[in-house]
């Protein structure tokens, strides 16, 4: 079990991450898109669904959008109404600050009741009107810690400017954090750094290191790429133009991330440190999710031959 692996902070953890249909789609239109979404993940053998808030961080940069924003259904509504057969556990993503105290209570209720698992985000801009602060958030989330775990984000590159993300690790795991799911990551360096710092901070403060979900996606455009540049995921010059000059952009993609997976876990499990993969899947295109689906599966081979992880019994296989 996920909550399990979590609390004991045993390596290998593998999660996929969706987001919703955008709002509007019609009840008949969000089963359908559902249906195809279980079909898709029953066979593989993962550990939990990540299925992510959509916000519009259109103001907190002045470049102009790749794509266009459609506000997205509640993250929670869907995956309660519409993906109760599939039978992983359910991370969901909230900015804690858009909701008041009573509101962000009554939802980890209604959260704890499906045994989903929350994870805190921060507001779209940093000139956001903040209605409860991440501390406070994690305060009223407390109550539920014994038969709960709750989780958090972080970014290598902003520790590649700011240099703290180590200790804003480590203050969100005092706060009763205990996994992290990074931005996705195709500067390993900046990862490796991360992980570097944080051995190093946790050694000092004498402190557990949490778990790390080091999330990787599929790159299948121009565009894409366009779009990555703009959410703040660092991707290497030199991977650029690898990239561009690759016959096949899509293909070139996924073999840099299962390069990035065996590279990251040879780097933690060398260290003894809990980590996991979150493979991405906000695409519409068939290949681009064909392809996701195939990162899972080959990275999940690699854990279980490296002994990190232990294979699991699939949703196909045991129904």
């Amino acid at each position: 079990m996920f909550l399990d692996k979590i609390k004991s902070r045993e390596s290998g953890i593998l999660t996929y991450g969706i987001t919703p249909p955008k709002m509007g789609t019609t009840p008949e239109r969000t089963t359908e898109i559902a249906g195809k979404t279980m079909a898709r993940l029953f066979p593989l053998d993962i550990d939990a669904l990540i299925v992510y808030d959509v916000q519009d961080e259109s103001a907190r940069t002045s470049a102009e959008r790749p794509f266009p924003f459609f506000q997205a259904q509640d993250p929670f509504d869907f995956a309660r109404r519409y993906l109760q057969d599939l039978k992983v556990p359910k991370i969901i993503y909230r900015p804690a600050g858009k909701f008041s105290k009573d509101e962000l209570s009554d939802w980890l209720e209604e959260l704890h009741t499906h045994t989903f698992y929350p994870v805190f985000v921060g507001v779209p801009a940093p000139d956001y009107p903040v209605k409860t602060s991440l501390p406070e958030a994690y305060r009223i989330w407390s109550k539920h810690q014994a038969t709960s775990v709750i989780g958090a984000v972080t970014i290598p590159e902003r520790h590649a400017v700011l240099n703290d993300e180590d200790k804003r690790i480590l203050d969100k795991a005092g706060c009763g954090v205990s996994y992290f799911i990074s931005q996705c990551v195709f500067n390993v360096d900046y990862a490796k750094q991360v992980i570097a710092d944080l051995e190093q901070t946790c050694k000092a403060r004498q402190a557990d290191f949490p778990t790390i979900i080091f999330t990787l996606t599929v790159c299948g455009s121009e565009k894409t790429l366009s779009f990555m540049d703009w959410l703040g995921i660092h991707v290497p010059d030199d991977l650029k133009q690898d990239f561009r000059t690759a016959g096949n952009m899509l293909e070139r993609s996924v073999q840099v991330c299962l390069e990035i997976a065996a590279e990251l876990t040879a780097f933690c499990a060398g260290r003894a440190i809990p980590f996991g993969f979150n493979i991405e899947s906000v695409a519409i295109r068939n290949d681009e999710i064909e392809a996701s689906i195939y990162m899972v599966n080959k990275i999940a081979g690699m854990l279980e031959s490296t002994g990190v992880r232990k294979a699991t019994v699939s949703q196909s296989s045991a129904a």
